[in-house]
């Protein structure tokens, strides 16, 4: 009988061959066996009951910890295919599309496409659900195997299933791993890994239904979307479910109209945000403090069109691989348009626009540039999912020496920029080539040295903490991912810097070294926000719609007790209003009751309540929304104090 060398952690043991990765983690440490979900071999995520056979060579195991990212991964993904499977039982005839796990979805789990043999509504939920649990509790296995194509294929055309036929079609050219769940009528093709057995999954929730189509194409057929969560204990889920009933009280699509700050009409189309005017001031807010930053490092600020000639997508690649994603051509006098998805391009033509040198670098140009994206109507959802929006954009173009400095600097602006919102938790991510072959990395194997290290660099010389991805990069270059923690502890990926090897090479980019040679810059993509619109969802939510004084679109409400001290109030709001404030005075015949109730409702930072003791001693009774009233004080002893809380941008 052969055998098989496993490292295991720091050790290393022989065992019988074949085995499963199961044999060789309890060969070390039963009770690693028993809490682990999954497994790492030689890099590769796998199952544990996958079988081992190569034989006189050290097979490197890391077993995947529910605690983990990774682990909850398959946590997830394991239960969108519970999920199927229940489905299956309930609805037979069901077909099936795809279901991922969500890991950066803060309302989402994971979900799974399907067509049901009759529409589900929301009452089928708790069925689906208690049908899950029912075969959470059996310990079914989720079995592995290794199939060729045709193999693959027959086993789907066998159970009717189209859709999986098609991906099968698609994706596998030799043999790829089919998992089954012993004992139900469920089959996937699936790379996983995934739990040994549906008894690992003890905490999952099912949360929506929504309409998609197959493969994110309005043109294909139209399927439903069940959404779920699920995690590794069912005090992480119940955590989950509390947090998000105080979500929903933070809905920004629910204070968005309350507090007047946008809307979106069908009659002017799905996904186009209407701006109101307070909402109007908050945006103005936010661009203010990114142009004060951006002058500070040296940008230079760039206006460019909404369309350009189709044939400059077809350059920049975007005809070819996001197509899908923008609006359809338009022709004028005989030449095709497209609105643009992209501000990249056109920074390009900027920097094009006349020789370089390699004295003239860095060139750091930005735009708060508007662009439109044909996304599905499904995928909508109020500001953090729209077609049209304005990027936070930024395109430095550097040699190759000045990444590094370049890139801490945005790191810098990053952390500045969301302290100042009050996100003192910042997460960053460095997402690499790794040893990944067949993503479609572009660019010289030494340029991608070169940059990665350079990243990791900048970030180290920040004292940044940060979580190194393998093969997540784009495919034109190395990235980081910039996240915060919101006030209940929701993580929102927003800001991005990633270099670019590709648009520098198919705009044959240039500028003359010291050498007098003709070389290639690098392209770094910087955006904060991601786009103005999401991040001012995330603001909503974050504050609840209590933006502090130098956001809130409302300062201050003069509210006059009684009629007669309405010319004061007038007085006492001009005033304020001279001193730059954004003040409303309430001078309606209501109870000071209501007027104080209306402010609050407007979550406006400060009233100023005006009486006849008020007038007389020529003060004014200051009410702070959180604290209530925190006492009298001159005008001008109130004016230098909001003063401060402007000027300092005080939360």
């Amino acid at each position: 009988m052969s055998e098989l060398n496993v490292k295991f952690g720091a050790n290393e043991r022989s065992i019988p061959s074949p085995a499963t990765v199961a044999d060789a983690i309890k060969a070390f440490d039963r009770d690693a066996l028993k809490s682990a979900l999954a497994a790492k071999v030689n890099g590769e995520e796998v199952d544990l009951n996958k079988e081992l056979t190569a034989s006189d060579e050290v097979l490197s195991i890391e077993a995947i910890d529910a605690g983990t990212r990774d682990g909850l991964e398959v946590i997830r993904h394991s239960t969108a295919h519970l999920l199927a499977a229940a489905i299956l039982d309930l609805f037979p005839g069901t077909k099936l599309g795809i279901g991922p796990a969500l890991m950066d979805d803060p309302r989402y789990g994971f979900f799974y496409d399907i067509i049901a043999p009759r529409n589900l509504t929301e009452e089928d939920l708790p069925a689906i659900e208690k049908k899950m649990k029912s075969m959470a509790k059996q310990n079914l296995p989720y079995r592995r195997e290794d199939i060729d194509k045709a193999k693959i294929l027959d086993l789907f055309k066998e159970r009717d299933e189209p859709l999986k036929c098609e991906l099968i079609d698609e994706k596998v050219s030799g043999t790829a791993s089919v998992y089954f769940i012993d004992n139900s009528p469920f089959i996937d093709f699936c790379l996983g890994p995934h739990v040994p057995h549906t008894g690992k999954l003890k905490a999952f929730k099912l949360l929506a239904l929504s309409g998609a189509y197959w493969k994110g194409d309005a043109a294909n057929q139209q399927m439903q979307r069940v959404y779920g969560t699920a995690f590794a204990t069912q005090e992480e889920l119940d955590a989950w479910v509390k947090q998000r009933e105080e979500a929903e009280k933070r809905d920004h699509r629910k204070l968005g109209k309350q507090l007047d700050l946008f809307s979106i009409d069908d009659d002017y189309g799905q996904g186009l945000i209407l701006w109101h005017p307070k909402g109007g001031v908050v945006r103005n807010e936010m661009e203010r403090l990114l142009r004060e930053e951006l002058e500070k490092r040296e940008y230079s600020f760039v206006y460019t069109p909404h369309i350009a000639k189709r044939d400059l997508w077809v350059t920049s690649g975007h005809e070819g691989n996001y197509s899908d994603s923008m609006y359809a051509p338009t022709s004028i006098e005989d030449e095709e348009y497209r609105l643009k998805p992209m501000n990249c391009p056109f920074h390009i033509g900027i920097y094009k626009s006349s020789p370089r040198s390699y004295r003239d670098l860095p060139q750091r140009y930005s735009e708060m540039g508007t662009v439109y994206r044909a996304e599905l109507s499904g995928t909508l959802h109020g500001l953090m999912r729209v077609r049209g929006f304005t990027v936070d954009d930024a395109h430095l173009f550097v040699r190759p020496d000045q990444v590094s400095v370049e890139v801490s600097d945005c790191l810098d602006f990053a952390i500045k920029v969301f302290e100042t919102y009050g996100f003192d938790k910042v997460k960053f991510e460095l997402s690499v080539r790794g040893d990944a072959e067949n993503k479609g990395y572009l660019g010289a194997d030494e340029d991608w040295a070169s940059a990665e290290k350079q990243l990791a660099a900048a970030l180290k010389d920040r004292n940044i903490t940060y979580e190194r991805i393998e093969g997540e990069a784009a495919f034109y270059g190395p990235k980081i991912d910039i996240k915060i923690e919101d006030a209940i502890g929701r993580v929102w990926q927003l800001g991005t810097i990633q270099l670019d090897f590709n648009l520098p090479e198919r705009f044959q980019l240039e500028y003359t070294g010291e050498d007098n040679q003709k070389h290639r810059p690098f392209m770094i993509h910087r955006a904060l926000f991601g786009s103005i619109e999401r991040f001012f969802g995330v603001l909503i939510e974050h504050y609840a719609g209590a933006f502090p004084l130098w956001l809130a679109p409302v300062q201050v409400a003069v509210l006059p007790i009684t009629d007669r001290i309405n010319e004061y109030a007038e007085a006492v709001a001009n005033e304020l209003k001279e001193g730059g404030f954004r003040v409303e005075a309430n001078l309606k015949s209501d109870k000071i009751g209501a007027k104080i109730r209306d402010a609050q409702l407007q979550k406006v930072p400060y009233m100023l309540v005006l009486g006849d003791q008020e007038l007389e001693a020529n003060k004014v009774a200051v009410r702070e929304r959180k604290q209530g009233d925190i006492g009298a004080m001159s005008l001008e002893e109130f004016k230098e104090m909001i003063t401060q809380q402007r000027l300092s941008r005080s939360l």
